[in-house]
């Protein structure tokens, strides 16, 4: 379902993403690990199409992100770090809007309105203006945006970041409700999110894939995720934060 290969992104002297390769099978959902900086979002940008890579392939549903990304961005759903919210319309409109932007036929944005609001758990506040709800109605509605137009792959950059403990219980919950029929990539920098909920992991350092592995594979071999991920840090770069 997703196949990225030799993917790399310089901004000038800068590389951020250094010839990284990893694969995701349809409904499969992916942890997507690493420092901060390591190139996690940028990866997450080529992917989505918001930016170009100086080279490498990426293909979603066999579509090539680069010379054919209107079908890539029919077929992805994007959940960036900071979900982009409009504050002053309500949660039904902002949904709406999106469902028009994104090319929905207009004889189908209602009925998938209705679907994400019930499936994000947007009942109770889906004529709330967005700027008026908690932290955690804002992720879901922006999930909810990602869902629109019901996509295969759903790419969540951060999707729990500064919920409290119940709301990250409930979004982590509704990332396993949406697997199954779609392919999730979870990029975070928490190590339980991962361990709770993806099947596979990717870890990140200094723009580089340093691992690829099974979850059941990782769990089988005795370690814990983040042993794993503390030494295959330390021996590409350093110490390492346990949650970076």
């Amino acid at each position: 379902m997703l196949e990225v290969r030799n993917l790399t992104k310089r901004y000038g002297d800068i590389i951020a993403v250094r010839d990284i390769s990893f694969t995701a099978a349809q409904g499969q959902i992916l942890g997507f690990l690493g420092p901060n900086g390591a190139g996690k979002t940028t990866t997450m940008r080529i992917l989505t199409g918001f930016l170009p890579a100086t080279s490498g392939t990426a293909k979603v549903a066999g579509f090539d992100v680069f010379s054919e990304s209107a079908e890539v961005r029919r077929r992805i759903g994007y959940l960036p770090e900071s979900p982009p919210l409009y504050t002053e319309m309500t949660a039904e409109a902002y949904l709406r809007f999106v469902a028009r932007i994104k090319g929905m036929a207009r004889n189908t944005i209602e009925d998938a309105i209705d679907r994400v609001i019930q499936t994000c758990g947007l009942e109770s506040v889906r004529h709330r203006l967005l700027g008026q709800l908690s932290k955690g109605f804002r992720q879901r509605a922006g999930l909810a945006q990602a869902l629109i137009h019901d996509p295969p792959v759903l790419v969540l950059d951060e999707p729990t970041i500064g919920l409290d403990p119940i709301q990250i219980r409930e979004i982590r919950a509704l990332i396993q409700k949406l697997a199954g029929k779609r392919t999730v990539i979870l990029s975070t920098h928490i190590l339980p999110e991962v361990s709770q909920i993806c099947e596979k992991v990717v870890i990140i350092n200094e723009g580089k894939v340093v691992l690829e592995q099974d979850m059941a594979s990782l769990k089988s071999s005795g370690g814990t995720l983040e042993d794993v991920f503390l030494r295959v840090i330390a021996e590409t770069h350093g110490p390492a934060e346990a949650t970076a």
